[in-house]
């Protein structure tokens, strides 16, 4: 299945060693270049790999490289197929190297911001958000998405956070309190394999399967909504519980709720801003609060920074709420003064 074997592997970027080419011909840039063609591949030594990116890039500026495979190696030795990746991806890595090193084997944290129960200002649990564990290595969570999506490591880094994520609440979380967990859909191809890694790390580390929301981001990107479906009753089917974030940026929330009835579902934070005082936005939550209701789904407020905008959620009924006037994201975790 295209892009599994680049879920659990990662493709060591050498500081010096081999860069092979797969062809099954020859190739006219590195024919007039003299590298070396023989049994289906080109192999170049390089000795730094800034200098090895500039020359890959040379290439792709002259030709066409869309097809072709390549992959490094410390050795003569021809790489293992699995270690070949298309080459444009390839010079992406090479390019990014330091934060590529860090998606690959950097390490990562994650900081929790806690949420409350509005109707009894209680502490109900954390959502889990990437980090970087060392100070060498702070690269912003944003920056780390971007270079993983260009150069086809989403499903490794996704793989990763859910682990790092897991590992914080064993350690730092009471074990009553739930830990959301984020995760996007389009990394995993199919949930009976991509999840086994999440569910194996839940087992190894004692955590009980009923505290964990794992939920959906970028939701106005979904399209193939019975994959999605799919992914979120392999959760359920583990003891896990499943929630939509930032419904309502450009979401078809009432049919996606129907469709998927999640146990959570977040509404975003455009909603929640200046929400005392805006009466289309007032409509909209007395909406999905009511669709949620409904269907017993828990509604969640987030990006929650003003006192009005609690306490109109608070009157309407609104179950939970976070945003950085409860609490802001820690790598501990802490009680909102709150509470």
């Amino acid at each position: 299945m295209t892009g599994c074997i680049h879920c659990g592997i990662h493709i060591p970027l050498y500081n010096k060693g081999y860069l092979y080419v797969k062809s099954d011909k020859e190739l006219n840039p590195f024919d007039q270049m003299e590298i070396p063609y023989q049994r289906g591949y080109y192999q170049l030594s390089y000795t730094s790999s800034e200098a090895l990116a500039e020359r890959m890039e040379s290439w792709t500026a002259r030709s066409d490289f869309s097809a072709i495979l390549a992959g490094l190696s410390q050795t003569s030795d021809q790489p293992h197929p699995d270690r070949l990746i298309p080459f444009g991806e390839l010079l992406n890595r090479l390019k990014n190297k330091k934060v590529i090193d860090f998606i690959q084997t950097g390490n990562m944290v994650a900081h929790l911001q806690p949420i409350i129960n509005l109707q009894n200002m209680q502490l109900y649990g954390y959502e889990s958000l990437l980090r970087s564990g060392s100070k060498d290595e702070n690269y912003s969570p944003m920056e780390i998405f971007r270079t993983a999506n260009e150069t086809g490591l989403h499903s490794l880094l996704d793989q990763r956070a859910r682990e790092a994520a897991i590992k914080t609440r064993k350690e730092k979380v009471p074990a009553d309190l739930k830990s959301f967990i984020n995760f996007l859909p389009s990394t995993i191809y199919n949930p009976e394999f991509c999840l086994k890694h999440t569910f194996k790390i839940v087992d190894a580390y004692g955590v009980d399967p009923a505290n964990l929301v794992f939920e959906v981001v970028e939701t106005e990107n979904i399209v193939d909504v019975p994959h999605l479906k799919n992914v979120l009753d392999t959760y359920k089917r583990e003891g896990m519980k499943v929630a939509l974030d930032d419904v309502g940026s450009g979401f078809a929330t009432v049919e996606m709720l129907k469709k998927l009835q999640p146990d959570y579902v977040k509404v975003d934070r455009s909603y929640i801003s200046f929400c005392d005082q805006d009466e289309q936005k007032q409509q909209f939550l007395h909406e999905v609060l009511s669709i949620s209701n409904g269907l017993g789904i828990t509604m969640l407020a987030e990006g929650m920074e003003r006192q009005e905008e609690m306490q109109y959620c608070q009157s309407i009924g609104i179950p939970l709420a976070q945003g950085y006037y409860i609490g802001k994201p820690s790598p501990e975790a802490l009680v909102p003064n709150l509470i």
